[in-house]
This record gives structure tokens, sequence and C-alpha cells, in this order.
């Protein structure tokens, strides 16, 4: 077979590698990228744009429903799940269109459709999708395959026809029980999610806790805010089984010492995620992975190997778009502008779009004191919000640290209503190294969600 001869190839087509290839397509370098199955990534198909559909419609449902908490009366609410569904759909391929038509319009790069493997130190095998192979080669390979959902050794979870968080958003019917195994961001945003579509809805946590990477004060109001949302939340509970009998989900799980016997209609297995690096061969080209199958990487994102690097979630760290775009940009700095950007010390945020929303940026309380800091520590309710408690939206705190001998802000947990975009402010300051006390002063907007931040810092513990 003719080996074809590439500036770089790509080998995914995420929400890093695709500007990549084209930043390095548009500076001159003859550019493959290789998809096994569509354009986009994770992000785009099953992840970001998906579920945040979807989320948009299931607050629409729950504001509906409290109606007369505004005085405003709108009868009976239901949910057409599948128009649900429909607009997702709809939006995803809207997406994943033009990501296609971006790729295929730029010059100097070839999309490849197909499974890729390593077959030497920078040559790469392609399974083509419709059928038939291509050998490509390139002096610079990039590596950004992404993630697949973890499947946890349980007893009979093979033999049961469970979902994960790619399948569930392609039901045709809404559960009418759903179990959801795990207690991470994907596993709380769909459990709400369904519970506000109509779903009876059952949260099975090994872990001692919700979202358990936060302090504990986050972690137990994320789980009364669920349970007053309906939802049962199981913590430290101990999967011992799953079978599937009489069209029913049977979950087989100590709780406080106690075999319980948990019944749905359907599971959702949301326990973590795994690298997609199995089908790539990576030992043909040197690249190291760790234990785990993540591709081993340094700070400048140089894989083991000379000339092969990576990028997004497939590197392990960090799982989230925004880190992965920002991957590409160092690659794109380092390697088309001259750059030396590293990884190290990069301020990353996320938010878990459960509702109130929790906006993360920085370091949490328990991690700030395990690094020595002297810490002051800032709470404020989210009902001592004036704008929140207008808008009916006071659940949640917002939480901020505070190194005590500087004044700079260390971290903050921002749970309430738009508590991404107030993380986003904070994340603004630190960045700026504007102090604790400069917010506290500020003048801000009245009455608006910002403002807060001038009770916030008056409030420390």
């Amino acid at each position: 077979m003719q080996i074809e001869i590439f500036d770089a190839i790509v080998i995914g087509s995420g929400q890093g590698g695709n500007p990549l290839a084209k930043a390095m397509a548009e500076a001159g370098w003859k550019t493959a990228v290789i998809e096994r199955k569509d354009v986009g990534g994770t992000c785009v198909n099953v992840g970001c744009t998906p579920t945040k559909t979807m989320v948009a419609s299931a607050r629409v449902a729950y504001l509906a429903r409290r109606g007369s908490d505004f005085g405003v009366k709108t009868g009976a609410v239901s949910v057409d799940f599948p128009a649900v569904i429909q607009r997702k759909r709809d939006l995803v391929a809207k997406s994943r269109k033009s990501g296609e038509k971006g790729l295929e319009e730029t010059a100097n790069l070839t999309l490849v459709r197909g499974e890729a493997c390593f077959v030497g130190a920078h040559e790469v095998s392609v399974a083509m999708a419709d059928g038939g192979g291509r050998v490509l080669s390139a002096a610079k390979i990039f590596i950004d395959t992404g993630t697949r959902p973890a499947l946890p050794d349980i007893s009979g979870l093979s033999e049961v026809p469970y979902l994960t968080n790619e399948s569930i958003m392609e039901l045709e019917l809404l559960p009418e029980h759903l179990l959801v195994l795990g207690g991470g961001y994907i596993a709380l945003e769909f459990a709400q999610m369904f519970r506000r579509f109509g779903s009876e809805v059952t949260l099975v946590q090994q872990g001692r806790a919700l979202a358990e990477h936060e302090d504990s004060d986050v972690s137990d109001e994320i789980a009364k805010i669920f349970r007053e949302d309906g939802i049962e939340v199981l913590l430290e509970a101990e999967t011992q089984s799953i079978r599937h009998a009489a069209s029913e989900m049977v979950m087989g799980v100590i709780v406080d010492g106690v075999m319980r016997e948990l019944r749905g209609t359907h599971l959702l297995i949301a326990a973590g995620r795994v690298p997609s690096t199995d089908a790539l061969h990576c030992e043909h080209a040197g690249v190291e992975l760790d234990t785990r199958g993540f591709v081993v990487a340094n700070p400048r994102l140089e894989t083991t190997a000379a000339g092969i690097w990576v990028l997004g979630d497939v590197k392990g760290g960090a799982a989230f778009t925004h880190v992965s775009y920002d991957d590409h940009r160092l690659l794109r700095e380092n390697l088309l502008e001259g750059g030396s950007r590293v990884t190290t010390g990069r301020l990353i945020p996320y938010t878990i779009f459960i509702d109130p929303e929790l906006g993360r940026i920085g370091m949490t309380e328990a991690e700030a004191l395990d690094a020595g800091k002297p810490i002051k520590v800032a709470k404020l309710p989210m009902s001592s919000v004036a704008r929140a408690s207008e808008s009916a939206e006071t659940r949640g705190f917002l939480k901020a640290i505070v190194d005590a001998g500087t004044d700079q802000i260390l971290g903050a947990a921002m749970l309430g209503v738009d508590g991404g975009e107030m993380a986003a402010q904070v994340q603004i300051a630190m960045m700026g190294g504007v102090t604790a006390s400069a917010l506290r002063d500020a003048i801000w907007s009245h009455p608006t969600r910002a403002e807060a931040l001038n009770r916030l810092f008056r409030s420390y513990l």
C-alpha cells in the first residue's frame, strides 16, 4: 500500500484537534485529520452540546411547574420527550455540520474517515469507514482521541441493557424510573435532568459524597438540593450485582451495612471515563501510556516519542472542552509562533450544570489547608443575595478561600443560580491579582448577582 506523506497528522477531531489542524493547514502545512466516527468529538456529539441542550429543556419544565411561585398560572405541565430529543439532535447536527464544513473548506487539509493505529514511529494505518485502508506518514503527529464511558466491574453488568451518557440521549421514551450509578458531574446532570422531565430517579454513589472532590459542605448542599427535587440519593452504596428481570433493572446494593434491592426501568452507568487508546497501538510509535491507558506527556504536551504530541482528555487530568481548546493554543503558539508555553500553573475553571450551577475555580478549602496555606473562608447563602430572592432562586451558597496573609483569592465554589458566571468573575480577579478586599469594596450594579461579592467578602467564618 502506497504511503501518503503529510506534514502533520491529527488523530481525532475533537475541540482541540480541529482548530489545531486548521491552524497548521492555514500555515501551509499539508495536514490530515483522521476521525473514526463523528467530527467534533465528545463535546459536540455526546457531551456539552447535547447535554446542555437537554438541561435547558429540563429547566424550562422546572420553571413552568413553579409558575405559582411567581404569581403565574400555567396549568398542568407535561414534557414531550421525543421533541426534547429531536431538539437535541437538530442542534448537534447543525454543530457537527459546521465543523465538517470548516475542515473540508480549509486548504491543505484532508479529512480521513476511519480507525487509526500506529504501525511505525511516524506511520499511521487507517481502516477506512467505507472499507479498505490507507497508510499515512508525517513528521509531526498529534493524538486527540478522547475518552469513553468506564464500565465498572459489577457482576451481571455485561448481560443487561445499561445506558451510558451517549445512549441515554437517544431514548425514544422517557424512563419511568431511572437508576443512576455514579456521583460525578455526568451522573449529577443526568439525574436532575431526568427527574425534571418526569422520571423517578435513584442516584447510587459508591463514594462518601456527591461531587466528592469538592469540600464536604458543597457536596452536602448538592445532596440536599437533589433530595428536595425528589431524587433518592444513596451514598457509600456498594453495588454487588445487576440483573434484568421482567423488564426491570435490578441492582443489589449494600447501604448502611444492609443489602437492598433497587428496581428501575432503566440504568445509567456514569462511573467515570477511560482513555480511547486501546485501538491506537501506541507502542508501535514509542508513545508511553500510564497504568490507566492515558498518554504520558510533559508540560509542553510532548509524548515520549519525538515528533508526537497529545492534547485533550486522552492525556488525563482535567477533562473539559476548554482545556482541550487551550491545549491547541499551546501547541499552535509553540509550533507555529515560536512560543514556549507549558501547561504548568494553568488556572482551570469548570462548571457542573446542575441547577443551581456549581462554578469552581482554584483551590478548595481542603486543598488550601493541605498545602499549609493560612486561610480565611468567606461564605454567603444565596438567600442573602437580593437578586436571587427576587427571582426565587435562593438555593445554594457562595464560598471563597482567601490567603489570610496576602488577601489574594485562592479559590471559590459558587453553588447558586449562574454559578459558572459568578466563578468566572472571581477567576478574572485571581488572574489580575485583585484582592478579596477590592471585590468587597467595589461598586457593583444593583440588583445583580455580582453585588453578592460585596457581602461575600465581608462574611468570613
